[in-house]
């Protein structure tokens, strides 16, 4: 019999790792700045998505909490994964932020290439650095019209999107983000925000925040694979990262026949483990973070991962969405539930519901499923 076979892990254990992970297996108890930092940030394209994300990971959570950790600008509102907008930590955003620098050129540049060819990028962050540099925030618009008749060719909503999500480090301030409180994109530079620079990029040759990021997104999102690892980050140089860190890891095989890469001590829990309804936010990266996602969702519904829906887990997987409607919490089942998860299903939708409303409502209702 040979001695050095690799473990097999099915779906059934890999989710369960991911709630553990997640925290949404059983509610933490940490705060909320080190559950941001846990995840390695919250995807937040939908300002008051992250915290209904939250509410679903902590034992007790208080919105002001997070708006307060914004206004003191210990967390921020950044692109960063994927070109999308994550609140993170302030040193995770200072960290991390010049390793993305071509991943985010790169992404803006597939979109509009045919209008910013003509133009020198590097001039343009210059230039947009310059009227930025007296630390006010600015919209897009106001970015734009400051420099933009030196590109006239360009088109304006080009150069804003290079600018403010590509080229130039910043940050999107309040009122943008904090609980229900509205208020359109503002963004000043990070060095201006959080008073200091942002880390340098790493000499040649090295890579010492794609090592971080391999470890970080295990221990939020393993074992999984370095294809998943790309999908949750957007970075493609990340393969001499994973093989560096690989001494540190141990090795795992879906039922795919796949490598999966992991923490030796990260948990692992027993796939019969039961798992509480629970209730995720629109583009929540415990479903996004990966690229095969059959460990959560049913391929047949992927496509709610992407189109921004609301999520309910049942047993772990997705099962449901849900959308707050008229005071009340409405859950749209995805299959049949049986008796018992319903009723679960309705007791967290409730809870919810108060959450939601500050305590004004705990009304919820399933609106429609399958059966006869």
């Amino acid at each position: 019999m040979p001695t050095n076979t690799v473990p097999v892990l099915d779906d059934r254990a890999l989710n369960r790792a991911t709630l553990a992970r997640q925290a949404l297996l059983a509610p933490t108890g940490r705060s909320v700045l080190d559950t941001v930092s846990l995840l390695g940030g919250l995807q937040a394209q939908e300002p008051q998505e992250p915290f209904v994300g939250l509410w679903s990971r902590l034992r007790s959570f208080d919105p002001a909490e997070l708006s307060e950790l914004l206004t003191s600008r210990r967390v921020v509102r950044i692109h960063l994964m994927r070109r999308t907008v994550h609140l993170v930590t302030a040193e995770d955003a200072l960290a991390w932020r010049s390793r993305f620098d071509a991943m985010l050129r790169r992404k803006v540049m597939g979109v509009y290439r045919g209008d910013l060819q003509e133009v020198d990028l590097d001039e343009l962050a210059e230039t947009g650095r310059a009227v930025m540099a007296d630390g006010e925030p600015r919209t897009m618009a106001e970015l734009v019209a400051a420099l933009s008749h030196r590109w006239p060719q360009a088109g304006r909503r080009p150069l804003g999107e290079m600018l403010v999500s590509a080229l130039l480090p910043v940050a999107q301030v309040p009122p943008r983000g904090l609980w229900r409180a509205g208020g359109g994109v503002r963004n000043v530079l990070l060095s201006s925000w959080l008073g200091r620079e942002v880390d340098p990029p790493a000499p040649e040759g090295t890579d010492p925040v794609g090592r971080a990021l391999v470890r970080r997104y295990l221990a939020a999102y393993g074992p999984a694979t370095s294809t998943d690892l790309r999908s949750w980050c957007g970075l493609a140089g990340l393969p001499a990262a994973v093989a560096a860190a690989r001494e540190e890891l141990v090795s795992f095989r879906d039922q795919r026949g796949r490598e999966l890469l992991d923490l030796p001590e990260a948990p692992r829990p027993d796939p019969g483990t039961p798992a509480p309804v629970r209730f995720l936010p629109a583009f929540d990266n415990a479903v996004l973070g990966y690229h095969d996602r059959n460990r959560i969702i049913d391929g047949e519904h992927r496509g709610l991962s992407v189109a921004g829906a609301r999520v309910v887990l049942v047993d772990g997987r997705v099962r449901a969405t849900w959308r707050s409607e008229d005071g009340a919490v409405a859950v749209t089942p995805l299959g049949t539930l049986t008796a018992p998860e319903r009723s679960q299903v309705i007791e967290q939708a409730e809870r919810l519901a108060l959450f939601l409303s500050e305590g004004g409502s705990d009304r919820a209702r399933i609106v429609a499923d399958d059966r006869p």
